[in-house]
């Protein structure tokens, strides 16, 4: 759940009232990214996932269960389009708006599919639909926050962008170690541009 714990530290740049400079981010982190981790700004098509799900919230952090629940069954899935594994969050509308530890919201540990006919015992399904992103191209630990940090409280407030009321979801490729400084991963963050006033000069 990294990106709970960066929202605590970095509320700003999730909506339009929260451009009011009083993020908080730390110089290390201003420097580690910086113009190097500008996201490639993507629509990605309809997804077809299967795995499984699990409700919970950060006071109440069931990730580890997930996965450790998924993982052993993931070979069960026969008709999967790659050998990436999503992880994915459905929030509330409000969840952003109103934030509190004890939010709940919707962790999937998941496959892209290319259908829903041969689904194993005890997955769901679950289509993504398409939409904007803007996608960053991730190397460091999972365990190091400070990427939501500059994602949250510098790329988007600064953007032309708002965070949409999507499912956020994460790449989890070959070259995914986890909490090895050398991992790597694509974080998917749902967008919508903000809207032009041409009546504003």
């Amino acid at each position: 759940c990294r990106l709970y714990a960066a929202l605590i530290q970095a509320r700003g740049g999730l909506c339009t009232d929260c451009v009011d400079g009083n993020r908080i981010l730390s110089r290390h982190t201003a420097r580690q990214y910086g113009r190097n981790m500008e996201p490639r700004i993507e629509t990605s098509n309809e997804r077809k996932l299967v795995g499984k799900r699990l409700t919970m919230s950060l006071s109440d952090d069931k990730a580890g269960e997930l996965w450790r629940s998924f993982m052993p069954k993931r070979k069960e899935i026969t008709n999967n389009l790659s050998n990436d594994v999503i992880s994915m969050a459905i929030y509330k509308p409000a969840h952003f708006a109103d934030f509190k530890p004890t939010n709940t919201f919707e962790k999937w540990a998941a496959v892209e599919v290319t259908d829903f006919e041969q689904v194993p015992n005890e997955m769901e399904t679950f289509t993504l639909p398409a939409g904007l992103y803007a996608v960053f191209d991730y190397k460091g630990s999972s365990t190091d926050h400070s990427i939501f940090q500059y994602i949250f409280g510098v790329w988007l407030p600064n953007s032309v962008y708002f965070l949409d009321d999507r499912p956020h979801f994460e790449v989890l490729g070959d070259k995914y170690k986890n909490a090895d400084p050398d991992s790597e991963e694509e974080i998917w963050i749902p967008i919508c541009e903000i809207p032009i006033d041409h009546n504003t000069r």
